[in-house]
């Protein structure tokens, strides 16, 4: 009768959190099939989220007091405000480095760097070092997409295949980015050092990247010149001086709040002022206030599922659903439960940073059961996040290249070639993983 009714407990903790899901991706459905740009965009996560906190608050049957206590307890977690602080340092560095023009820079550079021969796989290049840098890929698209319809333009390639390029680009380097959502959501759920998950995830990234630059490499047309604007490389420095740091292993606080003076004081060689940079600072924290109050939100939502079991239930039905790879190998399955529960999760909600959010704490107990080092669930969080994200016709990336290019976000999704090449891998990564110590 105890087990029942815990089951029965764990199975009902878990519904605040399918309302959550189930708000924002049935909003979404419903603004798409009307015709409203960006329709999954509309509604925001932390207000869809507090009618499933409620669900939790009357479902945990204790007093309103404990349920406050248990709710601030897991919103106040070291994990979600170490998270939260480092989304505003990095809103911050990513607003700066832009505003004093390091992302145009940037561009520019990649561009007069390019021979025109292998124009696909510079674009894919450009794309991939933008987003490592600035930390984002809608931020990278928004950049380079104008730029990369022009040259479509210009050279007669499928407009599809140079926005499905330059997706690619920037899902490469939201999954490796220090400073990105995605890596720092995956970091803190799974409790390991962002050097470490960077190291492990080139593992996988880089081979897909290589393969997706010969494949790139092969579909290239003709040669054409390319116009390329003067730029500053001062202006650059930034973005490598905190890649430099971050692969050293100095503390990311330091990291990002180094690179935020250093942004500062390359643009302060230019027309760049005081004034404006300490506004630009607020501004970045400002552009985070989404994602830091989701965070709260889920991390006080999840505490309620802890305490009742939910997380258990899940873990236990995953180890269940792959328990034919685990009779082979036991980390090679959780490694797969972990990929099926962030590409669901994702699927549902059309943001790799909310999935990996949500999937988080679910993935860090298989990843224990399983004896899974953190820095690979982390890394694994991360890749299966990116990949549904950039292969979703409805996702915010295929939403803007689609209306930049003017074709249907369909087609921007299905040239995405790097996002289906890092899922081939990474599952066969996964497949071998530690054969012999099964």
């Amino acid at each position: 009768m105890d087990t029942h009714i815990n089951k029965t407990a764990a199975k009902l903790s878990l519904l605040p959190l399918l309302t959550f899901v189930g708000l924002f991706l049935g909003a979404g459905l419903y603004l798409q099939s009307q015709g409203v740009d960006y329709a999954f965009y509309q509604l925001p996560a932390p207000v869809a989220i507090l009618p499933a906190i409620l669900l939790a608050f009357l479902l945990n049957k204790k007093s309103i007091n404990e349920s406050v206590e248990t709710f601030i307890k897991g919103a106040g977690h070291s994990n979600i405000i170490t998270m939260c602080l480092i989304y505003l340092l990095a809103g911050a560095f990513s607003t700066v480095a832009g505003a004093t023009g390091g992302v145009d820079a940037v561009v520019n550079a990649g561009l007069d760097l390019v021979p025109p021969a292998f124009l696909l796989p510079g674009l894919f290049l450009i794309s991939a070092v933008v987003s490592t840098a600035m930390g984002t890929s809608m931020g990278t698209i928004g950049a380079i997409g104008p730029i990369a319809y022009a040259l479509s333009v210009k050279t007669g390639l499928d407009p599809a295949l140079v926005a499905g390029t330059v997706v690619s680009g920037a899902m490469f380097g939201d999954n490796l980015s220090i400073i990105s959502d995605t890596t720092i959501a995956a970091t803190r759920t799974q409790g390991c050092e962002m050097k470490d998950k960077f190291r492990e995830n080139l593992k996988i990234a880089l081979p897909a990247a290589a393969l997706t630059v010969l494949l790139l490499a092969f579909l290239t047309p003709e040669p054409e010149l390319i116009d390329v604007n003067d730029y500053d490389l001062l202006l650059v420095l930034p973005y490598a001086f905190i890649l430099v740091l971050a692969v050293a292993g100095f503390n990311v606080f330091v990291v990002l709040f180094s690179g935020i003076v250093f942004a500062g004081l390359m643009g302060f060689t230019g027309d760049y002022q005081g004034g404006q940079f300490v506004k630009d600072i607020y501004e970045g924290f400002k552009g985070m206030q989404e994602i830091f109050l989701l965070s709260m939100f889920i991390g006080g939502l999840s505490e309620f599922i802890r305490i009742n079991g939910g997380l258990d239930y899940i873990a236990d039905k995953i180890q269940k659903a792959t328990k034919v790879i685990a009779k082979w190998n036991r980390k090679v399955a959780d490694q797969f439960g972990i990929a099926a529960l962030v590409l669901t999760s994702n699927l549902c909600i059309a943001n790799n940073t909310v999935s990996i959010i949500v999937a988080g704490p679910i993935a860090k107990k298989l990843a224990e059961d399983g004896n899974i080092p953190a820095k690979r669930s982390a890394s694994l969080l991360d890749i299966f996040a990116c990949v549904m994200q950039g292969s979703l016709p409805y996702g915010a990336q295929a939403l803007l290249l689609g209306a930049t290019f003017h074709i249907t976000p369909w087609d921007v999704a299905t040239s995405s070639y790097y996002c289906f090449i890092l899922a081939f891998v990474a599952l066969a990564i996964i497949a071998f993983y530690k054969r012999n110590e099964a």
